[in-house]
Formats: C-alpha cells, sequence, structure tokens
C-alpha cells in the first residue's frame, strides 16, 4: 500500500477534528473588485487538478482551495480568456496517457489540461473527444468504477444527465427531475455534489437518489466565510489520546478507518480527508463496528456478535441474509478486538484478547486452522498489507513481518509512540 500511515493517522485526526473541507473562519480581505465567494456565489464549474487542488471557477475568475481570494483563471490556465461551462478530471487508470487531466469546456470546445498545461491538438470541438456528449452544458463530473457500474463521466444539459463510459464511448441518458438544476458538480472523496445558487445538494450517482436534509449553503462546507461556521471550534487531540476502532482495504485498494461512529477512506488523501458517518456507507451499522476484514470482494464488519458481509460495488450491499452471528459465520464465539486478511491470502486472522484464531475462508463450514497465543492484548485494531502486519494499541502500534512471526513471538516488541512528527497531534 503506497498510503504511509502517517499520512492514514493525519487524515484521522483532521477528519475528526472538522466537518468540512476546511474549518470556517473569517476570510482574509481581498481586492473589493474581485468576486466573493462568500457573498453567495453560484459557480461555474467545480474541478480536482492532479495534484488534488480544488478549483472554483466564475466567469474569467477562479478560486483555489476552499480559502483565498479570487484569481484570474489565466493565471492557472493561460488559454482561458472567459468563463468555462464545466469541467472535471479524468478518471481512467487504464490510460494513463489521459488519466488525471483536466478537461474544460466552453461552448463547442473541450480543453485538455495536464499539470496546468494545454495538450498539443486542443482546444478541440467536444464531439471529437465525447461523442454524442451536447454543447454548451452545465456541469461534467468524473464517476469511477466502483461508484459507477464502469469508468464514467457524467454531463449535465437541462434535466438531463448524459453517461458517457470512457471505454466504449457510448452515451446513456437520463433525466433526474428530482434533482436542482446543477450549474457544476462536484465529486469529494466518494461522494457528489450537485451546486445550484449558493447551496448544494449530495445526490447518488447512479440514480441521483438525494437522502437528508437538503440543500445546504456551500458557505458552510465548501469554503472559509465569516458568520459561516458549523460543528464548533477545531480541538486539537493530544497523541496520548489516539484510539482507533478497525482499518482495511478492499480488493479494489480502497483503505478504510473507523472509530466511533464514524469512517474515513484513506487512499484518496490527494483530495483530502474527511469522516462522515459509516452509516452513510453500511447503513445497518448503527453503533460503530468492532473489527473489519476484507476478502474476496467482499467487506467483512463485525459489531459484538453478529457479522455483516458486503459485496463491494457502485456502493456496498448487505448479502442476503445477513447479519449472522460468530458461530454461524467464523465458526467462533465471544467479543472480537482486531481482524485482518493479508493480500492474496484466503486466512482470516481473529484476534480476541491475547489469542489470535487462524480461519480458512475458502471452507464452508468455516475451519480454524490455528490458535495461538499473543504476547499482549487490549489491542484496538490489525492491518495487514505487502510491507507487513500493524498491530495498534491505543497510541502505540507494533510491526511484524508477517503472521507467521507474529505468532511465533513471545515478548512482546517495543512500542512504536503516535508521535506529532507522525500524525500532527499535540505531544
Amino acid at each position: 500500500m503506497a498510503l504511509t500511515f502517517k499520512a492514514a493517522f493525519l487524515a484521522l485526526m483532521l477528519a475528526l477534528t472538522r466537518a468540512a473541507p476546511l474549518e470556517d473562519s473569517a476570510a482574509g480581505d481581498g481586492d473589493s473588485a474581485l468576486p466573493d465567494r462568500c457573498a453567495g456565489i453560484e459557480f461555474d464549474a467545480i474541478t480536482p487538478d492532479d495534484k488534488g487542488q480544488t478549483f472554483f471557477f466564475k466567469g474569467d475568475h477562479v478560486w483555489k482551495g476552499f480559502e483565498g481570494d479570487a484569481q484570474p483563471s489565466s493565471q492557472y490556465f493561460k488559454e482561458l480568456n472567459g468563463h468555462v461551462d464545466a469541467a472535471f478530471r479524468m478518471h481512467n487508470p487504464e490510460n494513463q496517457g489521459d488519466h488525471d487531466h483536466i478537461y474544460l469546456f466552453l461552448d463547442d470546445k473541450v480543453f485538455s489540461y495536464f499539470e496546468h498545461t494545454l495538450e498539443e491538438g486542443y482546444p478541440k470541438e467536444i464531439q471529437e473527444d465525447f461523442p454524442g456528449v451536447p454543447t454548451h452544458l452545465d456541469a461534467a463530473v468524473e464517476c469511477p468504477k466502483g461508484e459507477c457500474v464502469t469508468d464514467s463521466v457524467l454531463f449535465f444539459k437541462g434535466p438531463d444527465v448524459h453517461v458517457y463510459d470512457i471505454v466504449t464511448k457510448t452515451v446513456k441518458t437520463k433525466t433526474w427531475p428530482h434533482l436542482p438544476a446543477c450549474t457544476s458538480v462536484f465529486r469529494w472523496l466518494e461522494h457528489y455534489y450537485c451546486f445550484h445558487g449558493h447551496n448544494f445538494t449530495r445526490f447518488q450517482p447512479v440514480t441521483g437518489e438525494v437522502t437528508g436534509n437538503y440543500p445546504k449553503d456551500a458557505r458552510r462546507y465548501f469554503m472559509r466565510c465569516p458568520d459561516f461556521g458549523h460543528g464548533g471550534e477545531r480541538t486539537t487531540l493530544k497523541c496520548s489520546d489516539f484510539k482507533m476502532d478497525a482499518i482495511t482495504t478492499d480488493d479494489t485498494g480502497r483503505m478504510y478507518m473507523f472509530k466511533g461512529s464514524n469512517y474515513m477512506r484513506l487512499d484518496t488523501h490527494r483530495d483530502g480527508l474527511h469522516a462522515f458517518p459509516i452509516t452513510r456507507s453500511w447503513k445497518e451499522l448503527t453503533n460503530g463496528v468492532d473489527a473489519v476484514f476484507s476478502y474476496n470482494d467482499r467487506i467483512y464488519l463485525i459489531k459484538g456478535d453478529q457479522v455483516y458481509i458486503y459485496k463491494a460495488g457502485a456502493h456496498f450491499t448487505l448479502i442476503e441474509g445477513y447479519p449472522k452471528t460468530l458461530k454461524e459465520e467464523l465458526n467462533i464465539e465471544g467479543q472480537v478486538d482486531a481482524a485482518f486478511v493479508c493480500p492474496g491470502q484466503r486466512t482470516a486472522h481473529i484476534i480476541q484478547g491475547r489469542k489470535i484464531t487462524y480461519i480458512n475462508l475458502a471452507a464452508t463450514p468455516r475451519e480454524i486452522t490455528l490458535d495461538a497465543p499473543l504476547p499482549f492484548g487490549d489491542i484496538d485494531a490489525a492491518f495487514c498489507s505487502s510491507d507487513g502486519i500493524k498491530i495498534f494499541q491505543g497510541s502505540n502500534y507494533y510491526h511484524y513481518d508477517s503472521p507467521m512471526l507474529l505468532v511465533m513471538s513471545r515478548i512482546a516488541p517495543i512500542p512504536l509512540k503516535v508521535t506529532s512528527a507522525m500524525v500532527g497531534c499535540e505531544d
């Protein structure tokens, strides 16, 4: 896993102490001649770049990030001399020559930028790059496979949403009358936001479904504005108070950390870090989780004596017949403290107190292949990657190169302390 645990821990600290991309506070004094997004602007387009910096477009100006004053668009995209209709960052990992490029749309033209440099041959006619997609768009947003059925781009015009499959280059048109008319759409950390006026509405990208209390004022969530704060004052978490409940990576590489009633996806740290309610992705888990592991395109969440198994896809779907008891599903009983499955393996390692149990997930019924003591207990979470195993215990963690070395150990290694240098907490 390329994501370092320093980044992962820092993500958790930040996310649990703020409820938006940035804390809300007074914006800096800017040139009064510049547009002021805190006055209630309707954005023309919003997109992140290849470094994860978010750009908000209005007329011939742009804001970089969630704070700061407007600048001329040409400062970052020098070929632009006016507004843009729509923008998105391409998600196409199968084509690295296109992946992470920014596409800007103006009337019947499309511009492609990488590292803020216009690609050779652009601008082009929209139809040349995106056949079947209309001109004079209202908004656009990327939708990766796993969030949509295939790697796609959603193009918005009037009441219609044109779903463009980037592999087959085909378009399917949908109509979502319940969704407001979007002047810009922003994908942030697997969530999709339709901006209209100075408000936004979160929606599901496959069905357009809106759940929750919307619309909400964008000034409370996506920018720093005076008198628009939310969620209370930020507090700094002491390193000595650090504690997580569970952590896992699914088969698609999505890395999740759980704490209390919240979870956070960590592999998307480039674009920002934020905690969301567990029930937003796993609606049946209303009281947090004790342990979690991933296997065979499924994620197993354990709470009390219940095991919930979800199939990964455009969204997590609870497998029919679940939850089941620990005894029914894993052939064990008692409180589970932590669990992990190593990449490419079929053995679940279940930690209960000072004992670890190996369970063959390929066997039906589940087969216990090993029970072994551990050199220490009070374990909060565990995680296995190509770098080895990390065992978390409060504000400490322990590293082992393999499950075998963990089982063979009879003396606890020297614990590694979570420090301010590692996670940005307060020593």
